[in-house]
């Protein structure tokens, strides 16, 4: 049997296609990373108000600019993605949906649904 220099010796990102599951799986690692960052936030956000005007202001202000809003409309899909694969994750648990095509569509679903309960969201948001 002869070496073949050009093959690699173990698959790797370069030469391996991850599959909608495990990018999924990482979004979910990654969102919960994201949302605990964004707690942190939202806890200086709230406790600005007990303090003085002028920081609450600043806070506020941050809060409410065109970035600001980009930064919570992002913290608001990470917190329904991570919910929707969450209860994705509890069907696992108790053993279904581990099909190939059942765990892909199931991915789809929960990707369709943070989105659109995250622009709903903020539709109702801005509308009040």
């Amino acid at each position: 049997m002869a070496w073949n220099d050009t093959r690699p010796l173990s698959p790797h990102l370069q030469h391996y296609k991850l599959p909608l599951t495990a990018y999924l799986s990482i979004a979910h690692r990654a969102t919960g990373i994201v949302n605990s960052l964004a707690i942190v936030l939202l806890v200086l956000l709230i406790a600005s108000a007990a303090g003085t005007p002028e920081s609450h202001g600043f806070m506020s202000g941050i809060a409410t600019s065109w970035f600001g809003k980009l930064v919570l409309f992002g913290f608001t899909v990470t917190l329904y993605y991570h919910m929707a694969n969450g209860i994705r994750h509890l069907f696992w648990d108790v053993g279904r949906g581990f099909d190939l095509d059942v765990a892909q569509k199931s991915g789809k679903v929960c990707m369709a649904t943070a989105g659109v309960l995250s622009v709903i969201t903020w539709l109702v948001a801005l509308a009040a």
